[in-house]
């Protein structure tokens, strides 16, 4: 039997020649610096090779089909299992991808709704369902007896015509009596109609009495009925009511009658206010569910009804008073990726683009002469027409284009933005020195995008007019994403979508609830389907999601959202001897939320799986069976093992940078002192994005401020969405629509906001470090500057790898060859021609110091450092880049090879690299991502020397270290999703530990005190 994992000879990446002995069946955590070589031996060795052999053992025909990974550089591995990553990467982007797609809880919900599902009438609020015709007869035979009825066939409802051709047909199949708009007649005496106006029309088929042995004649007289009016008929009582002549202990629902009008004394029910709509002229399009156009009667669905006398009996799924019909429910009909369940009007996407008046005009304080109406400020080219119209519009109105645009009256703007609906106006326009008049309506600005959008067949400018749109819920289907069929289906009283707008965890308490609704059918059906939904919601409560909202879209997720989602679909397939490889699960997650996490790698690996995780969490590493500790520094000082075994084992290696931080013989130390700020204060107020529940908060400037909570509590929406959105607009003239919020107060006192988040800094292999700072123009510069180049007459442009002239034409600058091998994976070979330089052979013969532009790309960052030494402005950059903890990266290390914490610190010391002007906003999410205590001590001491220069540093964090060093913490909370949205707490952290609502204050006060009494022992 196996125990072990062993890797001999990794040479992957920094890694030099690591051998390892990982015990299987066991929780083991590979951590180290950020750089030392965790993820080339977790993900790019260990997972690569599994995740090879597997695949490999497939047919050639099935490979075609899958992406097979590159055979990594090691000797041997021994002890594989089957590999699956779970990745920070967050999931699709697609929007028709959401939190219960990706579960697969939304399919398991689809079958649930088709199987047990009830639908129901928008006309009358009532069930209907289909019915056979003896479940008819039955419904009929439990009325009492002597009950006399009439049995009727609608043929004709609620529509024009005159009907004398189909009254003598239905007189020659032998009917004697119909009953036309209420009345009872001959079918010989039937009145002329009157083809102007809508008519009613029911054929008697039969006359009946209530008795026993009425069975065969009633069978037979129903199935006359229903082939006359298309599978409804109507059972209509003599001289009594539907609920007088039922039995008092038959249930409505039981008794299977579509259209019983017992529930109400009246005989008339109120419709549900979901599917209600205004009477005609009231603009009943608000309706959170409408119907399709067709099915909108005159004067309205409001108060329709069924006679207190009638039963109604349908083949079909079909309301008697609407028409409203429904094919067979399946689950297609609830997908909105799906034509038969999409709502029509957007496609299943529940939202529609629409411009934007806040992105047409983003900047109120400007007029229109100076520029207030962007798109056609800044039209390319440049355009005197638009200026020319404006002009007219503002001369037949009565304002001055001068006019600040917040100054300008409501309807003036209102006509600018929406044009003059249909007012004929005199446009002059100038041409040259002729001048001519156009008496036309003025379309507006918004009018003229949408023109314009529809009419462009350039992609460009698509995408350039995209840019003043914003989305919102389409006003079909009030953002449900589904027909009107699929909508009115329903369980315990609830449509499919209304279900899916819970957050996990009131999902969770629902469905486990539900049983209690149904009957006893119901409940058998759907016993094994609940039985799912409810483990997968239970798995993603266990990993911290709680708070998430099953129709929220998965390009929303963080990645380490998106992450734990994966993890807890793995736990739900109960795989067993598979070998599962994490990078950071517990990235975006509060300390309280923590402990779930772990239990749920633990489960994994109680399963039978060996897991391995990349981590640099404390909890998890003290969780571990099994520690890793890569380094002993970064990049090429990486590469190496310095520790391994248990904890008690890395606590006492004093080799090992982990186990010193962990066993407390370094730390990073509490101030001695907060900050108290300039005095002054950026305020929002009444924040009310996503679950923001009217918050407002102050951030002293000139301090360092964290934003902490819970996952979910508001973080995003209230420091990203809301703060730097507004902060952006204002400050920077950003086209961003901020969240709601009453104002902010207080960024008068700012120049400029720079937002450092974690996207990546260039999506193709061409963008790097250098030509993200802008070191590389700076190097190029230097290069073309070098005598020999200024001999050749070399210019700048001759040391780009991106255009022809000094680039390896053979592979067009990248420096390698990508072969294709269609059932085995793609082969990059290096470029035989410039042997991977990228540069052909006249450009590399131009050298500094023995140096060419390749080698110099090469280097790594410090080594740059050193080398440019005597070159500022290329020193100045290469030196933040390793100030910022990033010295071991390549200067020209391709941008897709860089995690998010990478990308976030090339994008830190950018920004450090300019010239500050101590009245700047950092505005920061998560930087301690993928850093190590190490990494995280270098980060703090960068962050806070901005804050030494004047500048302000807001902070969305989760790492106790960062928040333990702040001068300022806003605790939103008390927890995630519809819960959360407050302020628990806010002050100095000493203030928020003393706070008992307040989940970070708990965490934080034994590092505080921890912190206070090392600080006396070093006194």
């Amino acid at each position: 039997m196996l125990t072990h994992i062993s890797v001999r000879g990794a040479r992957e990446h920094n890694l030099k020649g690591v051998d390892v002995e990982l015990p299987r069946d066991k929780l083991i955590v590979i951590t180290g610096l950020s750089g030392s070589g965790k993820s080339s031996l977790a993900f790019d060795t260990i997972y690569a090779e599994g995740q090879r052999r597997y695949v490999e053992s497939l047919s050639a025909y099935a490979r075609q089909f899958l992406e097979l990974m590159q055979k990594p550089d090691v000797d041997h591995i021994e002890g594989l299992s089957p590999a699956i990553s779970i990745e920070q990467k967050t999931t699709s982007r697609n929007p028709r991808s959401t939190v219960a797609t990706v579960t697969e809880i939304y399919d398991y919900m689809r079958l649930l709704w088709a199987r047990v599902g009830v639908p129901y009438s928008p006309a009358t609020g009532l069930p209907i369902s289909a019915q056979t015709v003896s479940q008819m007869v039955d419904r009929i035979l439990q009325l009492k007896e002597g009950t006399r009825f009439l049995l009727l066939a609608p043929v004709v409802r609620g529509r024009k015509g005159e009907y004398r051709k189909e009254l003598a047909e239905w007189q020659k199949a032998g009917f004697t009596r119909v009953r036309i708009d209420g009345e009872m007649h001959e079918v010989e005496a039937a009145p002329a109609l009157d083809k102007k106006y809508k008519h009613d029309i029911e054929v008697v088929v039969d006359r009946l009495v209530v008795r026993e042995g009425m069975e065969t004649r009633l069978a037979q007289s129903l199935e006359t009925a229903l082939r006359l009016a298309d599978g409804l008929a109507y059972a209509d009582l003599v001289d009594t009511t539907v609920a007088e002549a039922t039995s008092p202990s038959l249930s409505r629902e039981g008794a299977g009658g579509v259209g019983d009008a017992s529930p109400s004394s009246s005989g008339v029910r109120e419709l549900p206010a979901s599917f209600q709509y205004a009477e005609a002229g009231e603009g009943g399009a608000d309706s959170p569910t409408p119907l399709a156009p067709s099915l909108k009667r005159e004067g309205g669905l409001k108060n329709a009804g069924v006679p207190a006398n009638r039963i109604t009996f349908s083949e079909k799924f079909a309301c008697p008073v609407s028409g409203f019909t429904i094919a067979e429910v399946e689950p297609r009909l609830f997908s909105f990726n799906a034509p038969q369940g999409a709502c029509p009007a957007c496609d299943g996407l529940g939202e529609k683009l629409y411009f934007d008046p806040q992105l047409v005009v983003p900047n109120e304080a400007l007029s229109i002469k100076q520029g207030a109406v962007v798109p056609w400020a800044k039209s390319n080219p440049p355009s005197p027409y638009y200026m020319q119209v404006l002009s007219s519009v503002a001369r037949a109105y009565g304002f001055k284009l001068e006019t600040p645009w917040n100054e300008l009256p409501e309807e003036i703007r209102d006509t600018v933005l929406y044009g003059t609906k249909g007012r004929v106006i005199t446009l002059t326009f100038i041409d040259g020195r002729k001048s001519y008049d156009v008496q036309k309506p003025f379309e507006g600005v918004i009018h003229n995008l949408e023109r314009r959008m529809l009419s462009t067949e350039s992609a460009w400018m698509r995408e350039e007019l995209a840019k003043y749109q914003s989305a919102a819920h389409c006003e079909v289907c009030g953002g449900a994403r589904l027909k009107p069929e699929a909508l009115a289906v329903k369980i315990a009283g609830e449509d499919i979508s209304m279900s899916t707008r819970r957050a996990v965890g009131p999902a969770l308490a629902f469905f486990r609830d539900l049983p209690n609704h149904l009957n006893e059918q119901q409940k058998a059906i759907a016993e094994r389907i609940l039985k799912e939904i409810v483990e997968r919601l239970g798995f993603l409560d266990n990993v911290g999601l709680d708070y998430l909202n099953l129709d929220r879209t998965s390009g929303t997720l963080s990645g380490g959202e998106s992450q734990r989602i994966r993890l807890a679909s793995q736990i739900g397939s109960g795989l067993s001897g598979v070998l599962y490889v994490l990078d950071e699960p517990s990235i975006g997650l509060h300390q309280r939320d923590n402990d779930r996490l772990l239990v749920t790698l633990r489960r994994l690996r109680d399963l039978g799986n060996t897991v391995i995780v990349v981590e640099h969490d404390e909890d998890a590493i003290r969780t571990a069976d099994y520690i890793l500790d890569m380094g002993p520094g970064a990049g090429v000082h990486g590469g190496e093992v310095v520790a391994s075994g248990t904890l008690d084992d890395i606590l006492a290696n004093e080799a090992s940078l982990t186990g010193d931080y962990l066993s407390g013989r370094r730390m990073v130390e509490v101030p001695a002192k907060r900050r108290k700020g300039n005095g002054k204060k950026v305020t929002v107020h009444n924040a009310r994005a996503n679950n923001l529940k009217n918050v407002t908060a102050a951030i002293p400037l000139g301090t360092f401020t964290c934003i902490t909570g819970v996952s979910g509590s508001g973080k995003s929406s209230f420091t990203i969405d809301t703060l730097y959105a507004s902060a952006a607009r204002q400050l920077n003239g950003a086209r961003l629509v901020a969240g709601a919020h009453d104002k902010i107060t207080g960024l008068e006192n700012c120049d400029k906001v720079i937002d450092i988040d974690q996207s990546p800094i260039g999506r193709t292999p061409r963008s790097n470090p250098a030509t993200y700072t802008g070191a590389f123009t700076n190097i190029r510069d230097w290069f073309a500057g070098l005598p020999e180049s200024e001999a050749r007459g070399y210019k700048p442009g001759r040391f780009s790898f991106n255009v022809k002239g000094g680039r390896c034409e053979a592979c067009q600058g990248d420096g390698v060859l990508k072969i294709e091998m269609h059932f085995l994976p793609d082969v990059y070979v290096t470029c035989d021609v410039c042997h991977g330089a990228r540069y052909n052979r006249e450009t590399l013969e131009v050298k500094f110091k023995d140096k060419s532009i390749a080698d110099v790309l090469d280097m790594t960052v410090e080594d740059a450092v050193e080398f440019f030494k005597a070159v500022p402005p290329i020193r100045d950059k290469m030196a933040m880049l390793a100030e910022v903890g990033l010295g071991y990266i390549k200067v020209g290390q391709q941008a897709t090879t860089l995690s998010g914490g990478e990308a976030q610190r090339v994008k830190l010391a950018k920004e450090l690299s300019r010239r500050s002007t101590g009245n700047t906003l950092y505005i920061l999410d998560e930087p301690t991502t993928g850093l190590h205590f190490e990494d995280v001590r270098k980060l703090l001491e960068v962050l806070h020397a901005l804050v030494e220069q004047g500048n302000t540093v807001v902070v969305i964090e989760h790492n106790l270290e960062v928040i333990k060093t702040a001068d300022w913490v806003i605790d939103l909370g008390p927890e995630g999703g519809v819960r959360g949205g407050e302020i628990v707490a806010e002050g100095t952290p000493e203030q928020v530990a003393k706070e008992p609502r307040s989940y970070t204050g708990a965490y934080l006060k034994p590092l505080l005190t921890a912190g206070a009494r090392s600080a006396q022992a070093a006194e």
